[in-house]
């Protein structure tokens, strides 16, 4: 369930889920174009098992290592301020080629939006014309337990194992964090049920959705999560993931800060700009939401720096700017041009400049398929240490999808990761103990000792393999594993009775 459901990204998740589950193609001027999920990690990227005897390595797609659910399969409902039917709001979108939107039609004019909570002090004023399909209850215990109904309703209607909620609505302003409202989950519900104003609407829908136990993941940028949020969750056993979606711009950052420090060179100043025309950017053109979106771009950076004492003395960090402006002619197709600065030996600087002109929704619709996918499957994944007499599940912030959150939320007390090959590798390396593989490392040391060097230089390794399991079970690994007449070794040894 979607809240934001009629935006520019509800539609798109919801028109690529059809238009895959119904095969269409549709015509372009380039050519016809097959439906496909290109662009998520779940869906469109491999992992490597590991090298045959021959040290030929085999490569599986990252969906298949365990029975994640099919996207194709997803049930989609949610709530938003507009009545617009999905048919509507995705014309109104003006981000899929027209073909395309035609033969969507019959089947996403039947999807209506249900009513939802508006209030208007979180989010910018010039939302308010849109505001059409408000719920009748404006008290915020009551608010609370009509998303529950909804949620109910959704389950049972469609005779689901499990809802999972995502806030894909606009970015609201930062809540102003009190200890009297929101300190703990008890003074959190006391809150509620005192109407209390500095509650906002993300967090009445985090609230409700861990009441019903779904998983409830904040694609936007702001303090959604408050410390009672954490505590509810903790208490019902729920989960959490978050904050806001890492796509484009934050997502380069991430991997080119991470390698200029790891080269040993010093970013001193990294300047980011924006512009966009679609409805996020409208709502961003405000300062207080623009203030949300600027704090969880401008954070991404901060372990990749602490991590290097060398360049940088403590509390230092580069000059790091953030503009965001909203332009409306270039609509859904984002420009994101970035300045970085970083410090040579002798006093030089080396400046990389970069353009990236991003279609905001299409990069952001895999990536919440992604969090819709790898959220349900961590739900199920429980672990257990030999000296253990029970299996435990991970803590109810999912720290395993930082890869997709721009501003990733951590159980408290712990460290924060933004490198991208580190987020990316740790759901690998997770999904590897699942099927008994020990953590990758990348060391081949096999092919680096001179006992090996005429092994190879006689019998040179092949390129790699591509297995694509049809088995939506998973392939079943240990730590040499026959699979489609391949042996696949591994570097070490597997992991015993660790993880299911």
């Amino acid at each position: 369930m979607m809240v934001g459901w009629g935006g520019n990204n509800g539609t798109t998740v919801t028109a690529a889920i059809l238009a895959n589950r119904h095969n269409i193609s549709y015509r372009t001027k380039q050519g016809i174009i097959a439906p496909s999920y290109v662009g998520s990690v779940t869906q469109a990227s491999t992992v490597s098992l590991g090298r045959d005897a021959d040290g030929q390595e085999i490569f599986i797609p990252l969906g298949k290592m365990l029975p994640m659910v099919d996207p194709t399969n997803l049930e989609v409902d949610g709530w938003d301020i507009s009545s617009r039917n999905l048919a509507d709001a995705m014309e109104h979108a003006q981000v899929l080629e027209y073909d395309l939107q035609r033969q969507l039609v019959p089947y996403m004019e039947k999807l209506k939006p249900r009513k939802t909570f508006y209030q208007p002090d979180f989010i910018a004023a010039n939302q308010e014309a849109r505001a059409n399909n408000l719920m009748s209850c404006t008290h915020k215990k009551q608010v609370v337990e009509q998303i529950r109904r909804d949620i109910r309703d959704f389950k049972t209607s469609k005779n689901l194992d499990t809802v999972i909620v995502l806030w894909t609505a606009n970015t609201e302003r930062y809540c102003d964090v009190q200890d009297d409202i929101h300190r703990d989950a008890d003074k959190l519900l006391a809150a509620i049920e005192q109407n209390e104003s500095e509650i906002s609407p993300s967090t009445l829908f985090a609230v409700a959705s861990v009441l019903e136990k779904a998983c409830y993941i904040n694609g936007s940028p702001q303090n959604t999560f408050v410390p009672g949020v954490i505590d509810l969750a903790e208490r019902e056993g729920a989960f959490l993931a978050g904050d806001d979606l890492k796509s484009g711009q934050t997502k380069l950052k991430s991997v080119l800060v991470d390698f200029l420090i790891s080269a040993g060179l010093k970013p001193a100043s990294i300047v980011s700009y924006n512009h966009l025309g679609n409805n996020d950017g409208m709502n961003l053109s405000s300062h207080e939401q623009f203030r949300s979106k600027e704090i969880s771009k401008s954070n991404v950076v901060d372990d990749m720096v602490e991590s290097n004492s060398i360049l940088y003395k403590p509390g230092e960090k580069p000059d790091h700017t953030v503009v965001i402006k909203y332009v409306p002619y270039v609509g859904d197709s984002k420009r994101a041009m970035d300045e970085y600065i970083s410090e040579l030996m002798f006093g030089g600087r080396n400046t990389i400049a970069i353009h990236n002109t991003c279609e905001d929704s299409l990069l952001a619709a895999p990536i919440i398929i992604d969090l819709i996918v790898l959220g349900e499957i961590s739900q199920r994944i429980k672990f257990k240490q030999e000296s253990d007499s029970e299996w435990q599940p991970f803590h109810p912030v999912l720290t395993l999808l930082s890869y997709l959150s721009k501003a990733p939320i951590v159980p408290p007390g712990t460290p924060v990761v933004n490198a991208l090959f580190k987020q990316r590798q740790c759901i690998e390396n997770v999904f590897r103990a699942c099927v008994g593989l020990p953590p990758i490392n990348h060391m081949m040391l096999e092919y680096k000792i001179k006992s090996s060097a005429s092994k190879f230089a006689q019998n040179p390794v092949k390129t790699g393999n591509f297995l694509a399991s049809s088995d939506k079970s998973g392939p079943n690994l240990k730590t040499k594993t026959a699979m489609n007449g391949h042996s696949v070794y591994t570097n070490g040894d597997a992991v015993s009775n660790g993880v299911h």
